[in-house]
């Protein structure tokens, strides 16, 4: 059982940025992948970032060149650094850790951009 918990979401003005946090526990197996996706209200949750075997990344569209995912293997933690902040970018992020037998979502953590 794998039990994932985020931090780090919060209030941030357009052109700031974030970073949110993903910590993983339990039984973490080492060919899984991990992302971030993100839901608006009224939206479908939509892809943000995700890192495949612990290095290969992929990004949505609508993020990249703005967000870097990254993980700490020792620790099970990743990383979302989230930088030039619009306000199309306020959502509830949300972490995923995936293998072949399952996928497990985190609770969430608001994302706020606005003046």
């Amino acid at each position: 059982q794998v039990l994932l918990v985020e931090s780090g979401g919060g209030l941030v003005q357009p052109g700031g940025s974030l970073i949110l946090s993903c910590a993983a526990s339990g039984n973490i197996f080492s060919i899984n992948t991990m992302g971030w996706y993100r839901q608006a209200p009224g939206k479908q949750r939509e892809l943000v970032a995700v890192i495949i075997n612990g290095w290969r990344t992929n990004y949505g569209d609508s993020v990249k060149g703005r967000f870097t995912i990254s993980r700490d293997n020792a620790k099970n933690t990743m990383y979302l650094q989230m930088n030039s902040l619009k306000p199309e970018d306020t959502a509830v992020y949300h972490c995923s850790y995936q293998t072949q037998a399952v996928q497990v979502w985190g609770q969430g953590t608001q994302v706020t951009v606005s003046s």
